[in-house]
């Protein structure tokens, strides 16, 4: 979480927001729509296409392709990145998976579905993402996390993804977190694969999974340093 706050602070000022606005960031709540908007319109005032707290694709393809050659689910598979924002994920996953997945990005942002919209068609001067696999499918939507319903039917994705949405909700209070996990269970497939990357400590982060998830296997993988820090990457399994 205290990469997340540092994140935000940077990008802030790199984005040539006012200083109020970096000044306030630590008396809010990161589960406030609000806040991502301004933030998310902020970050398209720069020459980086995409922005992502904590890392990007790069530093966490190394974990998610050999999770998805794995996966004995038929093709292609089905993948959810929850509260995505303008992250490099999925667009990473669509254009260098050399597997066919269709990718659903979901974020409450307006404008950030917006700008992810934009960069898969080619707008904004950029050049539009082609698939690294031709039935490879990135669609962007606008949703609640903590409400999926009408975006996804349960059990309809092979691999659900949650890099800092957890931590952001969690800020809000508790119980939106547990909401946030309980909706990710349930459009998991029972034979699915649910990541939270996150910089918590294991000590704090296994214990509340582990209660939130009853009948799941929940282990930690450890991830970097990046930048000198390190992350986790904390995943919730069903049967394989």
């Amino acid at each position: 979480m205290a990469a997340l706050r540092r994140t935000l602070h940077v990008v802030t000022l790199a984005a040539g927001a006012c200083r109020a606005l970096a000044g306030s960031l630590a008396g809010s709540c990161l589960a406030d729509r609000s806040l991502w908007d301004k933030l998310h319109a902020d970050t398209r005032l720069g020459s980086v296409p995409t922005f992502d707290w904590f890392f990007g694709y790069e530093e966490a393809q190394g974990l998610l392709l050999p999770l998805l050659q794995e996966a004995r689910a038929a093709c292609p598979l089905r993948v959810l990145d929850v509260g995505c924002g303008t992250s490099s994920l999925c667009t990473g996953l669509y254009t260098k998976c050399p597997r066919p997945v269709h990718v659903l990005g979901v974020d409450f942002s307006p404008v950030a579905v917006a700008h992810m919209k934009s960069l898969l068609e080619g707008g904004e001067g950029q050049t539009p993402l082609f698939p690294g696999h031709p039935a490879s499918r990135l669609h962007f939507m606008q949703a609640d996390a903590q409400n999926l319903e009408p975006v996804a039917s349960s059990g309809s994705f092979q691999l659900v993804l949650d890099k800092g949405t957890w931590d952001a909700v969690a800020r809000g209070g508790r119980s939106g977190a547990y909401q946030l996990l309980s909706e990710c269970l349930r459009v998991l497939s029972p034979q699915g694969t649910l990541i939270q990357f996150s910089d918590e400590d294991p000590d704090v982060r296994l214990p509340c999974l582990e209660q939130g998830s009853p009948g799941w296997t929940v282990t930690v993988q450890e991830l970097g340093p990046f930048k000198g820090i390190t992350y986790f990457a904390y995943l919730v399994q069903g049967s394989h």
